[in-house]
């Protein structure tokens, strides 16, 4: 695993909106790598990447904010044990952010840009603000493209065919790619670019793969090591086996603009961390998912207290909670 490359882009601090050194940084590590590579940004900073010529690439995509309510302390710094890596600020003795989702799958795009010969990436801006930056993709890049991958799920396990009863992918890709052979299997996402990207037209079969991080969107994001080089086995796998086009167009079925999952990760940031409210979680998800009102965070909320406990478990875990960030 290229651990300088994975750190170096934890400790770049690149909250939605402010994507500069991120940007920076991925244009001056492309531009020194082998082969021949061309890159360019359209009017709202996403970075597209070419490498080769071929009649049809294969593509891969991943978005370069995180979000912006979890801060960086100056000397925050990226911690590597024997299993798992994670965010710390030495001097104030907290767990922070490391900022995983998605820069897990950023190291995935650009280990693949280095190793495969013909293949394009796309670096998204503001995907946690709304999937802005996909939204305003320029299509015409992916003209000539055999499918889309974005590596942008938590765990290990996730092959993510289907986001809010819209499948993003064909029958003949599913059985090409092969998830059980490879450890994954079928789920059901959350919004992210590869769905926007359907919105806007996009004709190719895509997935959302699972890339090893965990707690995302709390402090105590961290990376499993062997998750993350699963993800990348994984995908350098349908690069290289994959070499057909797939097409497939955006059957919206029953569009059901309320994400049962997003429940599921607000119960595991109540479990992370059992201090937030229903108004902050509100106010971190409200871009995101502009449909939902406080009303619906506040039942969450309640449900949450309802089933994970009674109140003397809850404060338990609240104790808990106040005595990790005080590490």
């Amino acid at each position: 695993m290229n651990m300088q490359l994975l750190k170096r882009l934890y400790n770049i601090y690149s909250p939605s909106g402010k994507e500069e050194k991120m940007v920076k940084f991925l244009c001056s590590y492309v531009r020194q790598l082998p082969g021949n590579i061309s890159m360019s940004k359209d009017k709202f900073g996403n970075l597209y990447v070419v490498k080769g010529e071929s009649e049809s690439y294969p593509c891969l995509v991943s978005h370069i904010d995180q979000v912006s309510h979890c801060n960086h302390s100056k000397d925050f710094k990226a911690i590597e044990t024997r299993d798992i890596i994670f965010g710390y600020s030495p001097k104030n003795r907290r767990f922070e952010n490391l900022g995983a989702d998605d820069k897990n799958g950023v190291f995935i795009c650009l280990e693949c840009l280095k190793k495969h010969d013909a293949i394009k990436v796309v670096f998204f801006r503001e995907e946690e603000v709304g999937c802005r930056g996909s939204s305003e993709a320029m299509m015409s890049f992916f003209d000539d493209i055999r499918f889309v991958i974005q590596p942008d799920r938590k765990g290990n396990s996730d092959l993510i065919t289907n986001i809010s009863y819209s499948e993003l992918c064909s029958e003949k890709f599913l059985e090409e790619v092969e998830p059980e052979k490879w450890g994954y299997r079928e789920e059901n996402g959350l919004m992210t670019d590869v769905l926007t990207l359907k919105e806007n037209g996009l004709g190719v079969s895509c997935i959302n793969v699972s890339c090893g991080y965990y707690n995302p969107h709390t402090d105590e994001e961290v990376t499993v090591k062997k998750d993350l080089m699963k993800s990348l086995s994984f995908i350098e796998h349908i690069i290289e086996d994959c070499t057909d086009v797939y097409p497939h167009i955006l059957d919206y079925g029953y569009w059901g603009r309320y994400d049962y999952e997003l429940e599921d990760e607000i119960y595991e940031m109540l479990n992370s961390d059992p201090t937030l409210t229903p108004k902050g979680l509100y106010d971190m998800y409200s871009t995101t998912y502009p449909y939902l009102g406080l009303e619906d965070y506040e039942r969450i909320y309640k449900d949450f207290r309802m089933f994970g406990g009674d109140e003397e478990s809850i404060n338990e875990k609240m104790n808990d909670y106040e005595e990790r960030r005080g590490l």
